[in-house]
């Protein structure tokens, strides 16, 4: 049974809120609010959880899970080498809607797919960014089947993960906000030059205004 703790309410969000970091780092599955949809989440080195983050959402095993974290002081843990402008694209737009792909510590045991880059980034919305203070770095995830519409609402995301979560945190119906609706945009930063893979709420200029040199595909 997921146990829902509506956290428009401060007591009730503490409450929420402890209840959630126990789950995560037992390797459980959590759904919290990003800035612009609700989002499955666990410890991010947890292999129990990620399975089971890909089997609500029907991802197969090969499927890199991103994950979020609440420092920038984090990166050089998770990340291998990363690089000036990588680093600076992360001082220049975190917290916010910027994913940056780097290359994963290859001493890390967590389960990700060999090869694969790893998604980061920092998340601006409050709650989440507490629960990471407390978890350390999570896989989260959109809370939505492989294709299907984000959950905006806690309804949302219980209607396709149903009871796999053991925890939903309801901060309230999302997406009302256009600037918040908008998807995080997203920068390869595993070679040299970074690439612009997406565009989403932060523009191509926005970043160029910190990296000059980011390139766009071919």
């Amino acid at each position: 049974m997921t146990l829902r703790f509506d956290c428009t309410d401060d007591a009730e969000r503490a409450r929420g809120i402890t209840a959630a970091v126990a789950s995560i780092k037992r390797g459980d599955l959590v759904v919290l609010p990003t800035e612009s949809v609700y989002a499955v989440a666990t410890d991010g080195f947890s292999a129990r959880g990620a399975r089971a983050v890909r089997e609500a959402k029907g991802q197969s095993a090969a499927t890199p899970l991103p994950i979020m974290v609440a420092s920038i002081t984090t990166i050089p843990g998770i990340a291998f080498n990363p690089s000036i402008a990588a680093m600076d694209l992360m001082h220049g737009f975190w917290p916010g809607a910027l994913t940056v792909l780097v290359t994963p510590q290859p001493s890390l045991a967590w389960d990700h797919p060999a090869g694969a880059p790893l998604a980061v980034r920092i998340p601006l919305h409050p709650l989440t960014l507490e629960i990471l203070r407390a978890t350390g770095p999570m896989i989260v995830t959109g809370a939505n089947a492989v294709g299907g519409a984000a959950a905006l609402t806690v309804d949302d995301a219980l209607d396709v993960l149903g009871e796999t979560a053991s925890i939903a945190l309801d901060a309230g119906p999302l997406g009302a906000d256009p600037m918040l609706s908008l998807p995080s945009t997203v920068v390869d930063a595993t070679g040299e030059v970074p690439v612009l893979l997406r565009e989403g709420a932060i523009t191509l200029e926005q970043l160029r205004s910190v990296v000059p040199g980011i390139a766009t595909p071919a």
